[in-house]
């Protein structure tokens, strides 16, 4: 079981942004940028392409409506979408709201690292979290 399936079934805490019978999303543990957000269909599947056309479609669909909420709650030029994985077994997507493109650049230190480096260590998830929830609920109608 994947450290994903485990926070699906509630083993492992997450920031859960938004869920449906199918789909989980939460917040990133160690965002690139506020708000980035990462969505796994709840069926445990390595590769994204070796998912059924109709699932990797309303996969789509769901990432998307979490990326409008995301570009309301944290003001952004565009919300970048990177399919990666190779450190989890387990298909995902992440979201990250960009200015530029180098906003979704991977290899950087993430926020929480270069807070840790800078002596700042307080926890900004519950409060990206409760900004993300506000424009879920409000336009989007799933939680």
């Amino acid at each position: 079981m994947t450290i994903f399936s485990r926070i699906v079934k509630g083993e492992i805490p997450s920031y859960k942004c938004a869920e449906n019978e199918k789909f989980y999303a939460f917040l990133d543990i160690n965002p690139l940028q506020k708000g980035h957000t990462l969505v796994i269909p709840k069926r445990e599947v390595d590769y994204i392409f070796d998912m059924e056309d109709e699932e990797i479609a309303e996969f789509q669909v769901f990432a998307k409506r979490v990326a409008i909420a995301i570009k309301k709650a944290f003001p952004c030029v565009k919300v970048g979408q990177a399919v990666l994985g190779l450190e989890v077994p387990h298909a995902h997507i992440h979201l990250v709201p960009m200015q530029s493109e180098k906003d979704l650049n991977s290899r950087k230190r993430s926020l929480r690292r270069l807070r840790r480096e800078s002596g700042r260590t307080s926890n900004d998830a519950p409060h990206t979290l409760q900004r993300l929830r506000l424009f879920l609920k409000r336009n989007i109608c799933f939680l």
